[in-house]
């Protein structure tokens, strides 16, 4: 099982996820994430939110090995028409580290909906922002194919759907690559068994689906052989991804990796 680290960009400054990037990369981490939110829903203001794909796409410039994701990219914030292009040129800038992680964005029940209607878009029902992602799939994939002389992504990046219930698994198993939701979701195992039927039930390759969980940075997750990772690993789960608030200590940084390198 492979061990990312997420970079919470709540608050952040981009020179500390700089900084936390090079740690983790030099560390030994696996990949390297950060979430696509444009305000802080708890804070005052400042110094607000950096951008997931500026960031992504300048840490691409910066190392050499890690792989690199937003987790997950709202799919109304885009047109996936400028998405596919975006993602072809950071893959391209990174030399093919990209996954792609997309989504649905919050619905109108959480705390990030009035970021969405601060810059103009309107929180859909479940069911519309679900049906959104996969026909940005489907674009996507289909401009990628080399269609019109759009830019083409070598090789295309695996496209992670981000959810938490059964209809957003399905949908990853149908159109996506992957699926990502919480490491301590009650009903782990059944989402990740609906995303692979639904991937079989589609004629496609069920073994090479990518299950991917975030958890928040815990020296339990960091050790193999503890309860949660064992679970994680009977459930199917490839890559695990873990939560960390800045200002971000390059010095944790370093010592989750020895940890983890230790236990390995």
């Amino acid at each position: 099982m492979k061990t990312d680290l997420l970079l919470i960009p709540m608050s952040a400054r981009y020179r500390d996820m700089r900084a936390a990037a090079l740690a983790a990369e030099e560390s030994g981490f696996d990949g390297l994430w950060t979430w696509d939110h444009l305000r802080d829903p708890d804070g005052a203001g400042e110094p607000g939110v950096p951008e997931a794909w500026t960031v992504l796409t300048a840490l691409a410039e910066v190392t050499r090995r890690i792989s690199l994701g937003p987790l997950v990219l709202n799919v109304a914030n885009r047109h996936p028409g400028v998405l596919a292009n975006m993602a072809a040129t950071l893959q391209a800038v990174s030399g093919g580290r990209l996954l792609l992680g997309i989504g649905a964005g919050g619905s109108g029940r959480t705390p990030y909906a009035p970021e969405q209607q601060a810059i103009g878009q309107a929180v859909e029902r479940d069911e519309v922002r679900a049906r959104r992602v996969a026909e940005a799939i489907e674009l996507m994939r289909r401009l990628w194919s080399g269609h019109a002389g759009f830019l083409k992504p070598e090789p295309p990046p695996p496209i992670i759907v981000g959810g938490f219930g059964p209809r957003m698994a399905a949908l990853a198993g149908r159109h996506g690559d992957g699926f990502n939701t919480q490491a301590m979701h009650p009903r782990l195992a059944d989402l990740v068994r609906v995303a692979r039927d639904e991937r079989a039930a589609a004629g496609r390759d069920a073994s090479s689906f990518i299950v991917t969980v975030f958890a928040g940075l815990d020296e339990r997750w960091l050790r193999p052989d503890s309860r949660g990772r064992q679970a994680l690993a009977s459930a199917g789960v490839e890559r695990l991804i873990l939560l960390i608030e800045p200002p971000f200590d390059p010095d944790e940084i370093r010592g989750a990796g020895r940890l983890l390198a230790a236990s390995l």
